[in-house]
């Protein structure tokens, strides 16, 4: 297994007081992952009922797709906010979060 690069907790950007850019969207960020939670026990349960193979991977295909669209969403927050206030202030700072940004994407196309 490959290793994981070091990724910072939270993402000051320099400010202390710094937001997140998914504040704004937080609420809906929960809704969905606590439906993906609710699929994993889904999943769980099939597994432990027997279900049909292929309905578990179509489960787990709509699952991987779910998270995979938080991800997404999340990164592009991410761009938006964090990497654009680093790259307006410019610095180490910005090309700390635009390799940070280039670490997060090569782990989606893996």
């Amino acid at each position: 297994m490959a290793e994981q690069p070091a990724v910072a907790s939270d993402c000051q950007c320099g400010n202390s007081d710094h937001q997140h850019g998914y504040i704004a969207a937080k609420d809906a960020y929960l809704k969905r992952l606590r439906r993906i939670e609710g699929q994993a026990r889904g999943l769980q349960r099939m597994v432990d009922e027997d279900a049909y193979c292929i309905d578990i991977l179509t489960q787990v295909s709509a699952m991987t797709k779910a998270l995979q669209s938080v991800s997404l969403e999340l990164l592009t927050d991410h761009m938006n906010h964090c990497v654009v206030d680093a790259a307006a202030k410019g610095g180490d700072e910005a090309q700390a979060k635009i390799d940070e940004a280039m670490a997060a994407i090569s782990r989606f196309v893996k």
